[in-house]
């Protein structure tokens, strides 16, 4: 390690800002170009003063921060900012979620070769729900497909909701000459409030006045940008004096912009691109630098989570100060090959300090394979990022963000405090896992790792969710879509050398009868020596959906003898278990016991159990079998404008809509009942059909008889594959 990491002494001199925005939008290439200007790395992604990266790293340490939530600290003007690197493929949404927790603001990353897309918008709308303050940055200005000024129109009809004039630029593009193609390149900037030129040409960034011909562009986009900071002043009177034609001053503007941005009421946009080979500073890169430190709120400036104590009990909000009580939670759990288990944590109250022992509680997640937590471990070294290394941390304080190693207990989402007050953070919403995997390992030896090897990978994502299926006799990863599965597939086997194959996720069904029955089990074997034998005549009505499996006694004259009666029963209820005709569960029947025979020697509990599955066998060989499958209720929350689409897709799986109704402002919730075999893949085809704008979630409402040829076709299978 080279070097210890620089801390912050004050809250106040921490900012946390998240890069959100879809896959492709240039979050990470924005991230490296403010490290760049802001002198923690040098060009090419080397480490300054801390030795260089190989291509072959720095190839492998990008595509892992295109899955996973990164930090990636800098310092500008005597500020911490710790800016957390985001995911842009929507089946790693829960890296985001844990981004937006640890962060105090968000940059929303926009390309203008793309535009705005449906997940991006939800998203903006999560953080309007909270809150939570954002700004605008414009990338890949290099396309022909939409110029600066275009992508802000676009983003006001996007984000601007009710107020499109809460959304503006602070800065115009300056460009220059056109190329080949007739398209002119961004080379600066143009600061609309300072009406200052800020040229990038050179490789840094130069200062001036702006020329003659730029004047009337500059004045009409200022004066819409004044009027839209004035109208979010707390000085009532001064739209008022604007009005009338007074001269509003830099400084009072500029304070009320911060002011705007900080309580997340206006949203300013701005541009960058990374800097040109041999250029010390990215275009915008400077801007956007100022604005995180001077309009992006403080961490004592934002509400904390709630925190409980570990039983439920309430406990006062918590207040950024380094000598209050311990509260930090865990937003990332990773593992390294060569230190462990590390754990990103943001501490929002208290100091955390290396060496010490912490209280662990979590996190309400045990149907997801995760069990909670409340115990005591002893925290390792604290460290920051440093391109590829880690540098040393003394201590972390209030609003601050650490990595923090080998604790062996603690895992995403859960709190640290003082073992001798222990506190539990209210959790942040979890996406829900839809998309089953069936996985089973590929060797014994494989077998032997597997049961651990998916207790770290669960342990490090609280996204997935993992199943041993009793019914079905399966293991399976939920997960939230293909990419997810990929990776997680992927690390079990690189990270954890586990190696496994996926087969057919099985959805389980069951099996009733589908009329009267009847049914004779016959178990007779004397041949020398101690024998066998017991025989038992069985009745099988179906019964109501959901009613399960009864048993009744109508023997009589002692034809079966009483201490053999519970052993039919067990025998008819084993064999229900094991199935009758496809091998699933069979429900909803009254077996009832009508007669037999016994032998005063040779009849046995063994024997009778026999019989009596042997008699459930006959009566289904001799009747109708129908096969159940489970179906559930799907509520589908969609934009308006795929609503159509979706309900037509939801026919076409054999789902009934059994109600629409609006949900805020341009979305639809869609409620249906539908075939759980036939949605096995809905995380997927939905975000194709509603172009990533919906969402779902599923319950299990009953089993109902599946359409004779689907039943067959599923005989068919099984019979194959077994």
């Amino acid at each position: 390690m080279a070097g210890r990491a620089p801390a912050a002494d004050r809250p106040s001199d921490i900012r946390n800002v998240v890069l959100v925005g879809h896959s492709g939008s240039g979050k990470t290439t924005l991230v490296e170009a403010l490290a760049l200007t802001a002198g923690a790395i040098g060009r090419a992604g080397r480490v300054e003063d801390g030795g260089t990266v190989s291509d072959h790293d720095e190839i492998e340490h990008r595509q892992q921060r295109s899955v996973q939530l990164s930090l990636v600290p800098v310092e500008w003007g005597g500020i911490t900012i710790n800016v957390l690197d985001t995911p842009g493929y929507a089946d790693f949404v829960g890296e985001v979620r844990a981004g937006l927790r640890a962060a105090d603001a968000a940059l929303f990353v926009v390309s203008a070769a793309d535009g705005v897309d449906g997940a991006t918008r939800l998203l903006w709308d999560e953080c309007a729900a909270v809150g939570m303050p954002r700004a605008i940055v414009v990338t890949h200005l290099e396309s022909a497909r939409a110029g600066f000024e275009e992508m802000t129109d676009i983003c006001r009809k996007a984000f601007g909701g009710d107020d499109p004039d809460a959304v503006l630029p602070l800065y115009l593009p300056l460009h220059g000459r056109p190329g080949a193609d007739g398209h002119a390149p961004v080379t600066g900037l143009i600061g609309l409030l300072s009406q200052r030129v800020f040229d990038y040409s050179s490789g840094s960034r130069a200062e001036s006045d702006p020329a003659p011909d730029q004047l009337p562009v500059i004045e009409e986009a200022r004066n819409r940008l004044i009027e839209g900071i004035i109208a979010e002043s707390e000085d009532e009177s001064l739209m008022d004096r604007y009005l009338a034609g007074e001269e509003v001053g830099l400084t009072t503007l500029t304070e009320d912009l911060e002011r705007a941005v900080a309580r997340g009421s206006f949203h300013p946009v701005l541009a960058a691109a990374p800097a040109a080979d041999g250029a010390r500073q990215g275009l915008g890169t400077v801007e956007l630098l100022e604005l995180v430190t001077g309009g992006f709120p403080t961490p004592p400036e934002r509400t904390a989570p709630a925190v409980t104590t570990p039983e439920g009990k309430p406990r006062p909000a918590l207040a950024c100060d380094p000598d209050g009580p311990l509260a930090a939670e865990v937003v990332k759990t990773s593992s390294d090959p060569y230190v462990g288990r590390i754990s990103l944590v943001r501490v929002f109250s208290g100091t955390l300090r290396p060496d010490e022992t912490v209280h662990v509680s979590g996190h309400g997640l045990e149907d997801r394979g995760h069990e909670d937590h409340d115990v005591d471990e002893r925290v390792g070294a604290l460290s920051r990022p440093f391109g590829r290394q880690q540098r040393p941390l003394s201590q972390a304080i209030a609003g601050d963000l650490a990595c923090v190693a080998k604790l062996t207990r603690a895992e995403t989402g859960d709190t640290l405090s003082a073992k001798e007050q222990p506190l539990l953070m209210e959790p942040w919403e979890m996406p829900d896992p839809l998309l089953p995997v069936a996985i089973r390992a590929h060797s014994k030896a494989d077998e032997d790792k597997l049961s651990q090897g998916l207790a770290r990978l669960v342990a490090e994502d609280p996204t997935m969710r993992l199943e041993q299926n009793q019914d079905t006799h399966q293991v399976v990863l939920w997960c939230l879509g293909e990419a997810h599965t990929d990776v997680a597939l992927e690390r079990l086997r690189g990270r954890y050398g586990v190696q496994v194959d996926a087969v057919p996720h099985k959805v389980p069904l069951r099996e009733t009868f589908g009329e009267r029955g009847g049914g004779r089990g016959r178990h007779v074997k004397q041949s020398g020596g101690h024998g066998q034998f017991a025989i038992c005549e069985i009745e099988v009505d179906p019964l109501p959906a959901g009613s399960g499996v009864e048993f009744v006694d109508k023997v009589v004259g002692g034809a079966v003898p009483r201490q053999f009666i519970p052993s039919v029963e067990k025998g008819v209820r084993a064999q229900a278990a094991r199935g009758v005709a496809a091998g699933y569960q069979l429900v909803d029947v009254r077996i009832t016991l009508l007669d037999g025979k016994a032998h005063s020697v040779d009849s046995s509990d063994a024997a009778f159990q026999t019989a009596g599955a042997l008699a459930l066998r006959e009566a289904a060989a001799r009747c109708r079998i129908d096969l159940l499958e489970p179906v559930a209720e799907v509520r589908v929350l969609v934009a308006d404008d795929y609503v159509g689409p979706v309900m037509s897709d939801l026919s076409g799986r054999r789902g009934r809509v059994v109600g629409t109704e609006q949900y805020g402002t341009g979305r639809t919730l869609v409620r249906a009942e539908i075939p759980e075999i036939e949605i096995d893949r809905y995380a997927v085809d939905l975000r194709s059909v509603s172009h990533g704008t919906g969402r779902f979630s599923r319950s299990y409402v009953r089993h109902e008889p599946m359409p004779p040829q689907l039943a067959a076709r599923i005989r068919e299978q099984d019979g194959q594959e077994s």
